[in-house]
């Protein structure tokens, strides 16, 4: 069985690359790391791949608002390539800076809800955010995620978020409502007594607890938190008083994709 080809995209500001880059080899990938640039200038080599990861970080230093100078470069020379690769049947990952590029091209929420129905913005902490989150999976058909009918005991997910701007709004309760019915609020953050809303468990402010959003297809895929900062069990803060079972949280992001598009 061939290695699945994954590009993951660096530019300067951003300083995730390496450790997805790890992740997808543990998951049994073979990712290709490439400067944005580089895609701009040649955009057919997205036929190359089957995933696109835009990785964390602070792309341009976050001028402006977080993701947007990178967004504006994806629009500008390679959105369309993106779409193309989706229309193939590929799949796009963001993560935390990742995701917020995807929301500000409008490849998240995707369909009907463009750029002008969702963003992020600063959290209502108003500071940085970084501590460890539970997310509740609320979607059956992301490839990126577990599917309930397999998860078995695993009922939640458990990593890291770092960031300031990760409070995702939505135009109106109309948009909230339409994401949550298509299945397409991906990931939400929850509290113990099952609360979206409570901080610290929801760490800035996202409307409905939104953690991640996925297109209609579920093929993009975007969230906050870090399953890149999840890959080995000694990530966790409470290591040596845990039994995990089955593979880290994170990880099982990247393996579910590696044996969705393997096929």
């Amino acid at each position: 069985m061939s290695d699945l080809p994954v590009l993951v995209l660096r530019t300067a500001g951003i300083n995730c690359d390496e450790e997805v880059v790890h992740a997808w080899q543990k998951a049994g990938a073979k990712p290709t790391l490439l400067h944005v640039n580089a895609v701009a200038d040649k955009p057919s080599m997205l036929e190359d791949f089957r995933i696109v990861t835009i990785p964390g970080g602070f792309s341009y230093g976050d001028d402006i608002a977080a993701g947007t100078i990178l967004a504006q470069r994806i629009m500008q020379d390679l959105l369309q390539p993106m779409k193309e690769l989706v229309e193939r049947g590929g799949g796009i990952l963001g993560i935390c800076n990742g995701f917020q590029v995807l929301v500000k091209t409008g490849l998240l929420p995707g369909g009907d809800a463009g750029r002008d129905k969702v963003t992020v913005t600063f959290n209502d902490s108003a500071k940085f955010e970084a501590r460890w989150v539970r997310l509740e999976v609320g979607t059956d058909h992301c490839p990126f995620l577990t599917p309930a009918e397999d998860r078995g005991q695993q009922e939640y997910l458990e990593m890291p978020v770092e960031h300031a701007e990760g409070k995702v709004v939505t135009a109106s309760e109309a948009v909230l409502d339409k994401l949550g019915h298509a299945g397409q609020i991906a990931v939400r953050y929850v509290d113990g007594d099952g609360s979206y809303d409570r901080y610290p468990a929801n760490p800035n402010g996202s409307v409905g607890g939104i953690a991640g959003l996925c297109d209609p297809t579920g093929r993009i895929f975007g969230l906050m938190p870090h399953p890149d900062r999840h890959f080995e069990h000694t990530h966790h803060p409470q290591w040596t008083r845990r039994n995990p079972q089955g593979p880290p949280n994170g990880l099982t992001v990247f393996q579910n994709a590696v044996r969705y598009w393997r096929g």
